[in-house]
């Protein structure tokens, strides 16, 4: 029997992508306005209704995944005894990566064959995606699940994670910048640069004014650092702001020949966090401070 490859919400690849490719993943539940929303990767969420209620000054809240939901959620492969891989939401932002590590321990008091393997890839959003974009081009031509699992340990801190954000308030909120920060930088139009870091948190690494020169650093950083790129495909994840994605594709082409770059809205879960006009790089390149 070939292994599953499995994922949460916060991969935020399409949901028709992961259908096509048996991918089964696990939703994040957002509340806004006191209203629990299902983050299921397009099949059923408004995600035009949800940026519009950004845009209008909500303020989405996220939780993460319980122990009992990751149980029910593995055990119909446990009972089918079908090899699974969870590709998990960075242990550094969430604590679901936990819960799901707790739920495969608690299946095996219950089982006898359990063969769930959990990879926390410290990454985010297009981050994590790519990971599970490779596991399914690893799995179509014949690779192993052990060849997917040693693939990802040897090369998941060298995702690169390039971010700038048009709205600060939700940084502040999440306690990423400080109430002070987030008001001067409003008012003087700074934007700041942020990657994910080796421990899969998110740091502020840079500010620039404007956001032109933020897209600009955002493709510096990703060029300087990305390695084979053209074996590589690229993804831009964007927060409404389709308009500057695109742009960013056009100046990473200009400057560097890859596979291809693939742009797809950022989805809900991350979007709740670093709030509307967020534009996001991701490649494979050095390994992460």
């Amino acid at each position: 029997m070939t292994f599953k490859i499995t994922t949460d919400s916060c991969c935020d690849l399409p949901y028709e992508l992961l259908k096509e490719n048996d991918v089964s993943f696990i939703s994040m539940t957002i509340t806004v306005d006191n209203h629990e929303l299902i983050d299921d990767l397009g099949e059923t969420f408004d995600y035009t209704a949800f940026l519009s209620s950004i845009k209008a000054g909500a303020l989405p809240t996220t939780s993460q995944v319980n122990v009992g939901r990751y149980q029910e959620f593995f055990r119909p492969f446990v009972e089918a005894k079908q090899p699974v891989l969870y590709l998990a939401f960075s242990s550094g932002l969430s604590g679901s990566y936990q819960s799901a590590v707790q739920a495969v321990a608690m299946l095996k008091e219950e089982y006898d064959q359990v063969d769930v393997f959990v990879v926390d890839t410290k990454a985010a959003s297009l981050g994590q995606g790519l990971l599970v974009y490779k596991a399914i081009e690893m799995k179509k031509k014949g690779h192993s699940l052990e060849d997917v699992l040693l693939w990802m340990e040897e090369n998941k801190m060298n995702v690169q994670s390039w971010v700038t954000v048009d709205d600060l308030k939700h940084l502040e909120r999440g306690g990423r910048i400080s109430k002070t920060t987030a008001a001067i930088g409003g008012l003087m139009n700074i934007k700041p640069i942020i990657t994910v870091d080796k421990d899969g948190k998110l740091q502020n690494v840079g500010k620039v004014r404007g956001r032109g020169k933020a897209l600009k650093k955002v493709v510096e950083e990703t060029v300087q650092r990305i390695k084979h790129p053209i074996d590589q495909t690229l993804f831009i994840a964007y927060a409404g702001d389709k308009e500057s994605a695109d742009k960013v594709k056009e100046e990473l082409e200009d400057k560097i020949q890859v596979k291809e770059i693939l742009l797809y809205p950022l989805g809900p879960t991350i979007t709740a966090h670093t709030g509307y006009g967020c534009i996001a790089v991701f490649s494979l390149g050095e390994t992460r401070s």
